[in-house]
């Protein structure tokens, strides 16, 4: 009976180790990073993207964000100790320690590179490692704490995604995958200052600088407005240069619409209620974007009419 108890002890306390450190790599973010890695590595080439490339630039990617993010929290734990929104996470209630923490993001990130130089190709490992140290390093210690334009300037490395699995695939750069790249660059601070606006007081008790502590609510909500509105215009792009087709355009200008007008909600009657969900539907906004570019670029598979587009 009693080795019964302890071996029943043993495994929840081994799940519960276990669900700290997948908690660690904020697992909701990473999964749309990674997804919107997939689309990038499906757009850059007309036919299927070879299963095996997929699935180690999947891996390389996911292992990389994953690794940033735990870096992030651990430089980041008395901050996350006072906010609200954070103080719940492995770190500050201490069911993991810093030096857990550390060596698992380090494990993480030397498995990404290997995997990504010796099974990918050696530009992605490079831009991969890079978007790290952007996020993980320069953001999360200068960026944050020093300037309000932090989430814009610190965007840079979270819409690198796309590009890093367009490069996976074809081992290069092109004008189409910085335009993916574009696109949640200017995602990024609508999606974001919604957040701010309703977290303020936590951001302002950490003495982390973002623009609605700094400059204000009616300030942040005209710029989260003029954010969309360039928003809505760069997402016309990928069909005005042909990268993609009328199934996109079209879904882009309903998606649009829709955040328009939270955006413009926001800015003429601002509730917190209202920026908890339009930062919810910014979320979905960018998963259904990347998504209707998928079904646009197999369009001519599609049955009927819609193979038309």
């Amino acid at each position: 009976m009693k080795t019964t108890m302890t071996t029943t002890r043993t495994v929840l306390s081994l799940t519960n180790l276990l669900l700290q450190y997948y908690a660690l790599t904020k697992p909701r973010v990473v999964s749309l990073i990674m997804f919107t890695a997939i689309v990038g590595m499906f757009l850059s080439i007309p036919g299927m993207v070879p299963l095996e490339k997929l699935l180690l630039a999947t891996v390389g990617i996911g292992l990389a964000a994953a690794s940033g993010a735990a870096i992030n929290q651990i430089l980041d734990q008395k901050a996350d100790l006072v906010m609200v929104r954070t103080r719940r996470r492995p770190l500050p209630t201490g069911q993991l320690h810093t030096r857990q923490a550390l060596l698992f993001a380090i494990v993480l990130a030397i498995f990404s590179i290997v995997i990504l130089v010796f099974w990918v190709n050696t530009l992605t490992a490079v831009l991969t490692f890079a978007s790290l140290i952007g996020y993980a390093v320069v953001y999360t210690v200068y960026l944050k704490h020093w300037t309000p334009q932090n989430i814009v300037i610190g965007g840079a490395a979270g819409a690198s995604p796309p590009v890093l699995g367009w490069v996976a695939v074809t081992g290069e750069l092109s004008s189409d995958a910085l335009l993916l790249f574009l696109i949640i660059f200017c995602w990024t601070p609508p999606h974001f200052w919604s957040l701010a606006l309703y977290r303020r007081k936590d951001y302002a008790n950490a003495g982390i600088p973002m623009l609605p502590v700094t400059h204000g609510s009616k300030f942040t909500r005209l710029h989260i407005l003029l954010y969309t509105l360039l928003l809505s215009a760069v997402t016309v792009m990928p069909f005005a240069t042909q990268m993609s087709g009328w199934i996109y355009f079209l879904g882009a200008l309903v998606l649009n619409a829709r955040f328009v007008g939270y955006a413009y909600k926001l800015y003429a009657a601002y509730s917190d209620e209202l920026a908890k969900r339009s930062f919810g539907y910014s979320i979905q906004y960018l998963a259904m974007l990347f998504a209707l570019m998928l079904v646009d670029h197999y369009r001519q598979f599609l049955p009927g009419v819609l193979n038309g587009f």
